[in-house]
C-alpha cells in the first residue's frame, strides 16, 4: 500500500495477504514492546493510538516516527495519512492481528502512531513564563492523570509536571484519557516533589496544594483575589493525597468546598475545580484578574 503525499488518499493495496505487516514483522515486534514502561524509557518512543491522538501528534513536528494501520483504517483516515507522508513519515499498512498488537483497547480504530517523547526540563517549561501549572506528585492511575492533562489544557495551563514516582505520562491509558492533550503542553517529568515546589517558586509561581483538609477554602480565596496571579497547582496521589511535608512547602493548603453531602471528590475533579477556578480568575478583565502581561 502506498500514500499520495499530494493528496492524501491511498493508491493501491497490494494484493496479497502476506505483504501487509503481521505481528512477527520486526517492526511490529519492536513497537509492540513499547507497552513496557522499561522499553519506553530505554527507546525514548511511545505509541498513540486511534485519530484523535496521531492527529493531534502531526501537528507537533517531529513527533511521529511511523504510522501503522489497516487497509480500512487508513483508507478512512486517509487526511490523516496523507499528512504523514507528506512531513515524510513512514505509513505502513498492517493485518487486524498486527493492529490488535500495538492496541489495548477493544475496538481498535484502525490506526497507530509511534512517537518521540515530548518531555522538556523544568527549566525549560518555566522559562516560558507559564500562568498556570499542574504538578502531580506521586499520582498512580493513568486514566486520572491523562484526565488532568485534558483538564490542563483545556484551563490553559503552560505545563503538566510528573513529579516523583508518578506514573508514566506515556502508558498507553494516560495517552488515550489526555484525548490529544499530551502534545498541546509542556510535559515535564521531575524525580523529587520538594524540588518541583521550590523551582515552581522560584520562578514566581504561588504554589497551591489542593487538600481536602486545607485551611483555606477556595471560594474565599478566589473571592480575595488570591487566584490573581501565575498559580500551580500540586495534586497529590489518590489514595493518601499529598504528604504533609510537600503541603506545608506549598505557599497555602487549598480545599473545595463540598456543598452536599458527598464525602470527597476525587482528583479529577478535584483539579478540574481548582484549574477551572485559576483559569477565570487569570483571564484579562476578570475581578481581581491579573492584566495580560503580569
Amino acid at each position: 500500500m502506498s500514500v499520495n503525499p499530494q493528496v492524501g488518499r491511498l493508491d493501491h493495496v497490494r494484493g496479497a495477504e502476506q505483504a501487509l505487516f503481521t505481528p512477527r514483522t520486526p517492526r511490529i515486534v519492536a513497537a509492540r514492546r513499547l507497552h513496557r514502561r522499561r522499553e519506553r524509557d530505554t527507546t525514548g518512543r511511545f505509541l498513540a493510538e486511534g485519530p484523535q491522538a496521531v492527529r493531534e501528534a502531526l501537528t507537533a513536528p517531529g513527533v511521529v516516527i511511523e504510522l501503522f494501520g489497516t487497509p480500512a483504517g487508513l483508507d478512512r483516515y486517509a487526511d490523516l495519512a496523507g499528512t504523514a507522508a507528506r512531513a515524510g513519515v513512514p505509513v505502513s499498512p498492517v493485518t487486524e492481528a498486527a493492529l490488535a498488537a500495538l492496541t489495548e483497547t477493544v475496538a481498535p480504530q484502525g490506526i497507530v502512531a509511534v512517537c518521540a517523547r515530548l518531555d522538556v526540563s523544568i527549566d525549560t517549561a518555566l522559562a516560558r513564563r507559564p500562568r498556570l501549572v499542574a504538578a502531580l506528585a506521586e499520582i498512580r492511575d493513568p486514566g486520572n492523570a491523562g484526565t488532568v492533562l485534558r483538564t490542563a489544557d483545556a484551563a490553559g495551563a503552560g505545563a503538566v509536571v510528573f513529579a516523583g514516582e508518578a506514573v508514566d505520562p506515556y502508558n498507553g491509558k494516560c495517552v488515550r484519557s489526555s484525548a490529544g492533550s499530551l502534545f498541546h503542553l509542556d510535559v515535564v517529568r521531575a524525580p523529587d516533589p520538594a524540588d518541583v515546589v521550590a523551582e515552581l517558586r522560584a520562578a514566581g509561581l504561588t504554589v497551591l496544594a489542593a487538600s481536602g483538609y486545607g485551611e483555606t477554602d477556595l471560594d474565599d480565596l478566589a473571592d480575595a483575589g488570591g487566584l490573581a496571579r501565575p498559580t500551580a497547582w500540586l495534586f497529590g496521589s489518590e489514595a493518601h493525597g499529598l504528604p504533609a511535608e510537600l503541603a506545608d512547602a506549598a505557599d497555602a493548603r487549598v480545599r473545595v468546598p463540598l456543598h452536599g453531602r458527598a464525602e470527597s471528590l476525587n482528583l479529577a475533579a478535584a483539579a478540574a475545580v481548582c484549574l477551572y477556578a485559576s483559569a477565570r480568575a487569570l483571564r484579562p478583565g476578570a475581578p481581581h484578574g491579573a492584566p495580560e502581561s503580569a
